[in-house]
């Protein structure tokens, strides 16, 4: 979810509804309309920065009231390419004990 924004989705939908292209600009439509402005109306969850976003959800999850104080928690992202979990140290010391 981090190769777009929502107003990338919201433009592309807008056109057509066929599968986007990735180029070195990023995606842009190849399809043939037409689209629909119904996307807009969806949070599409997009992620700006990585890091940023596993720091937010420990800290989160650290302050929830359901969650015990003397549970560590961990922030890993994982890697699509490799398949290894990358520690994102700042949030493991936010959601240590």
């Amino acid at each position: 979810m981090e190769f777009f924004t929502d107003e990338v989705m919201n433009g592309l939908l807008s056109k057509s509804l066929e599968t986007a292209a990735l180029g070195e600009n990023g995606f842009y439509d190849i399809g043939k309309g037409p689209g629909s402005e119904e996307g807009a109306y969806i949070d599409w969850l997009t992620v700006a920065d990585r890091n940023k976003a596993v720091i937010d959800d420990v800290a989160r999850i650290r302050r929830h009231a359901l969650v015990p104080k003397n549970i560590p928690i961990y922030g890993y992202v994982y890697d699509v390419k490799t398949g290894n979990l990358i520690e994102v140290p700042e949030a493991t010391k936010i959601g240590a004990i």
